[in-house]
Order: structure tokens, then C-alpha cells, then sequence
């Protein structure tokens, strides 16, 4: 379904990925006075991957994970859009609780056992891919750096203009 929309507008990838890349610190940042905000935010993001995620698609799979690595281009939109799905989390985590690198390790934690429930869980009808883990990953780090960005943006903040 995603991925349909995604093939037939290709575009909305890097729009995406452009939107978070200037706009996700500058929110970030916004949100850290903000934490009840920030955690909703979170949580939508987190029920957005895994509704992507695990929501049936009607397809039957064999048990199984196809080991393949290729990097992310512009024009691969379901790349992409992998990529694309872990930079809020780890972006709005890193923000809530600090530590950007600790959710870099738990969002790729989590994209591994997101490709194990496909791999095992037939029903679904997803297809397990070391692509998905690596994209998930890379958009795990492209997040981690944006809360960096965000957090020092909004200790900067705080020093020019007291409370």
C-alpha cells in the first residue's frame, strides 16, 4: 500500500528526507521545553513503524530472510522510505531522553526483531530483508545526529536567552 504511493510518487522520499533533515532539529529543539509533546510525537512515530511494520498485506511467504545489501539511493523509493521510517523515532527518543546514541542502538535493535516477526511470522505476509535492517539503521544514525543537532541547538537557546 505505502510502497504503491511511494513507486507512483517517487519524489515524496526525498522530500521527506529533506523536511526532517532541515526541520527536525529546529523542532527538536522546540520540543525539549516540551517533553509531554515530544513523548506523544514519539509514540505515533513508534505506532507508525509498526504498523508499516506488521500490518497484514494478503500475501503468503515462506519462512525466510533474503541477505542482500545495497545502499540507499534517491531513487529507491522503498529503500527510502526504510530509511525514511527510523529517523523520527531515533530523533524524537534522542530528544526525550537525551541520549541519542543509546536510541541509535535500541532503534536497531528493534529493526532486527521488526525483520525476525517477518521472517518467522508468515501470516503477515512480509518479506524479511537485511536491506530493511541496514536502511532502518542508516535512518536510525541520520536521526541520532539530527537530536545531537537539536539538543545543542536548544542548550544554545537557553544560554542567549535566560528563563
Amino acid at each position: 500500500m505505502i510502497s504503491t504511493v511511494l513507486v507512483e510518487h517517487p519524489w515524496m522520499t526525498t522530500v521527506g528526507l529533506v523536511a526532517l533533515v532541515v526541520l527536525g532539529p529546529v523542532v527538536g529543539a522546540w520540543l525539549m521545553p516540551r517533553p509531554q509533546i515530544a513523548r506523544v510525537l514519539l509514540a505515533l512515530s513508534i505506532l507508525a513503524v509498526a504498523l508499516l511494520a506488521f500490518v497484514p498485506t494478503g500475501r503468503e511467504l515462506a519462512v525466510g530472510c533474503t541477505m542482500e545489501w545495497s545502499v540507499p539511493t534517491l531513487g529507491a523509493v522503498e529503500l527510502m522510505g526504510n530509511v525514511i521510517l527510523f529517523v523520527p523515532v531515533v530523533l524524537l527518543a534522542g530528544v526525550v531522553t537525551r541520549r541519542p546514541l543509546v536510541m541509535l542502538l535500541a532503534a536497531s535493535g528493534a529493526s532486527v526483531l521488526v525483520e525476525a516477526v517477518q521472517a518467522f511470522a508468515t501470516v503477515l505476509g512480509r518479506s524479511c530483508s537485511s536491506n530493511d535492517w541496514l536502511a532502518n539503521t542508516l535512518g536510525a544514525c541520520l536521526g541520532a545526529v539530527l537530536a545531537v543537532i537539536a539538543l545543542r541547538l536548544a542548550r544554545s537557546g537557553r544560554h542567549r536567552h535566560p528563563v
